[in-house]
């Protein structure tokens, strides 16, 4: 049987960090004072923000949190660095791996040094452009793991990032005012955070799902093109009578074999719904936290249809920021729709396992859900 490998651990994420780092963009410029100004409030509204959205969801954390930390897209790359590579097998700061002894060795060793270094400057490009568009993150992996319990579990890891140029850029931009929408952002990502909080067992289904996705039987590109190829010829490939889903879960699905597929839709389903979740919440906590909260909601609508050039669009497609900016769209439909006919409280059940998340095809059918689990 063929080693398994995880994808992670084919990157240099020590390199991917230090390439991001150099290819990003400072920013806005802004002075000294203005930087400070933003990010005494940020800290301020992301404590003030937990009452929020514990009075709205129900929700509460299970151990106290780490204070959210104020960043510039530089030091973000670097926290996203780190928590990829562990996320995916392979921190930025782990040792290197044995290889084998002799000659075979050390062409080994050389050889995937050398993918590693690739993998990892195309990685670091990848951070570089996405630290420009990251308003703020909760990573429930911050921190590292021990004796596997994922970083979110109750013992307080996870780490709120908050990146202050990204912010100040989109409300200077959209002319909008800065309070508000400074605690608008914090409401959302503050979601995350007693989201996971609450719910230790969000982290480690990640993870699972994170390995069985990354995870490499030893399949050659030959015989994964041979049976993609003999997929779209309506051969006998491994998922072959399956439904076939359209897009870019089609590509993955003739690419993946049924398990990582399936674990793909896991998490596209958890997404969707930890993101309308905390839309649903910045919305409802109303006009009497954020005055303005209509005019940013309409704002970021036409910030999110407005036309891009051809490398941009081409950028968000391989990124997947378009399916994420889906990903509010419809979440917040579905946890709109479910919270109006059966309240909050009862929503919460949605909380209670993976068995109770919903599934594909209950986002665009929310009384589907209701009645299944409800």
């Amino acid at each position: 049987m063929a080693d398994t490998v995880r994808v992670g651990e084919r990157i240099d994420w020590g390199l991917a960090a230090a390439t991001g780092r150099r290819l990003s963009r400072p920013g806005p410029a802004t002075t000294g004072y203005t930087r400070d100004r933003a990010a005494e409030q940020l800290l301020g509204f992301a404590v003030s923000s937990e009452d929020h959205v514990r009075d709205t969801t129900g929700l509460t954390a299970t151990a106290a949190q780490r204070p959210a930390r104020v960043v510039d897209r530089a030091e973000w790359i670097t926290a996203a660095a780190e928590s990829m590579g562990t996320l995916l097998g392979s921190p930025a700061d782990a040792a290197p791996r044995p290889h084998r002894g002799g000659l075979l060795g050390v062409a080994a060793a050389v050889g995937a040094g050398l993918g590693e270094k690739v993998a990892g400057a195309q990685a670091g490009a990848l951070l570089a452009f996405l630290s420009g568009a990251i308003l703020g993150q909760f990573d429930p992996f911050a921190g590292g793991a021990a004796d596997g319990v994922p970083a979110a579990d109750p013992d307080g890891r996870g780490e709120l990032l908050l990146v202050a140029p990204n912010i100040i850029g989109v409300e200077r931009a959209l002319d909008l005012v800065p309070d508000d929408f400074r605690m608008w952002v914090c409401l959302h990502e503050v979601t995350h955070r007693v989201q996971f909080g609450a719910n230790p067992w969000l982290a480690g289904y990640m993870t699972d799902n994170v390995a069985l996705i990354s995870a490499q039987a030893g399949e050659s590109t030959a015989e994964m093109l041979e049976r993609l190829v003999g997929s779209l010829r309506g051969g006998s490939g491994a998922d072959s009578g399956a439904q076939r889903q359209p897009g870019v879960l089609g590509v993955l699905q003739l690419l993946q074999g049924p398990e990582q597929f399936a674990a793909v839709e896991n998490l596209l389903m958890l997404g969707t719904l930890l993101e309308g979740h905390a839309d649903h919440v910045m919305d409802a906590v109303g006009p009497a936290v954020v005055p303005t909260v209509a005019t940013i909601r309409a704002a970021f609508d036409r910030r999110r249809s407005r036309p891009q050039n051809p490398i941009q669009r081409l950028l968000r497609a391989l990124l997947g920021l378009d399916a994420k900016t889906a990903q509010y769209v419809r979440g917040k439909q579905f946890v709109d729709a479910v919270v109006e006919t059966v309240g909050m409280e009862r929503f919460n059940a949605i909380w209670t396992s993976a068995e109770t998340l919903p599934r594909t095809a209950e986002i665009e059918d929310p009384a589907a859900w209701i009645a299944r689990v409800l």
